[in-house]
């Protein structure tokens, strides 16, 4: 539990600056608005400036991230709230499990050197001592092992083992919730264009006609919201993936040295 203080830290962070902007965006959005609706009742002659995505502006200075944050508040509160939220929480999740594992990550060489000194010169209780002072799995592990050297090379084996198990879960710890985010983001997305075009077609079918005009806010809600959902996903599946391949690191980091304590132990013990 104690990850949680942490993801929650960073959920707050992240909901509380994604609200203000959320709140200043559409205050500015409907001045805009209001703006846009007078010029267009005075101005019969006035062209539509073309995006220019590639330039990050529009052709009226529009930066991008603002067209972006524009396109989202006209997706409507409702999916693109939960989909907000998802990217959240998948956010919070993500950032306390980079700093996790960057806190996990040790220089597994330095540390067996100096378990190597502690037992030359202090025995297995001194090398203990300083994997009790050291942080990180391996530093764990290597406790485990020691604690249980009395008993031979097999109970070092079978502690070291298990316990790196044990060390394995923990560094997957919430995963799960980022994938299951990640899966649940497009499925937002789509179910708001399913509800859009729904949309769409009442309008049609209370009017008894197609028109553009008709079905054109429906089907641009509906798109918004799939746009931004499989943007959500893929901003979280680049986190997952980077997590993946540090967990990855550390865990072969975690057998390297396992290998090593034991050759280690065998050494001293054949010293003796």
């Amino acid at each position: 539990m104690k990850k949680l203080p942490v993801i929650l830290f960073a959920a707050s962070m992240l909901l509380g600056a994604a609200t203000a902007s959320y709140g200043q965006d559409a205050a500015a959005s409907g001045s805009m608005d209001s703006v846009a609706t007078e010029e267009v009742s005075t101005t019969t002659t006035t062209s539509t400036p073309a995006d220019n995505p590639l330039q990050g502006t529009t052709d009226d200075g529009t930066p991008l991230h603002e067209q972006i944050k524009t396109k989202f508040i006209e997706g409507g509160p409702m999916f693109m709230g939960v989909i907000l939220l998802l990217l959240i929480l998948g956010l919070a999740i993500a950032i306390e499990r980079i700093i996790y594992l960057n806190l996990a990550s040790t220089n597994s060489d330095k540390l067996l050197r100096r378990v190597d000194k502690a037992l030359s010169e202090g025995g297995v209780e001194s090398a203990k001592e300083v994997c009790r002072n050291s942080r990180g799995p391996v530093a764990s592990i290597f406790y485990q092992g020691l604690d249980r050297s009395q008993g031979g090379i097999e109970e070092v084996e079978k502690a070291v083992t298990a316990y790196g198990s044990v060390q394995m879960q923990q560094l997957e710890s919430g995963l799960t919730w980022i994938s299951l985010f990640i899966a649940l983001a497009p499925m937002f997305g789509f179910m708001g264009t399913v509800l859009g075009m729904i949309s769409a077609f009442d309008a049609i079918e209370i009017a008894g006609d197609i028109a553009p005009s008709l079905v054109a806010g429906g089907i641009k809600i509906a798109l918004i919201t799939t746009v931004f959902g499989l943007i959500v996903a893929a901003i979280l599946q680049v986190f997952y993936n980077y997590i993946l391949n540090k967990i990855d690191s550390i865990v072969m980091s975690m057998e390297d040295a396992s290998i090593s304590l034991i050759d280690l132990l065998v050494h001293h013990n054949l010293n003796r």
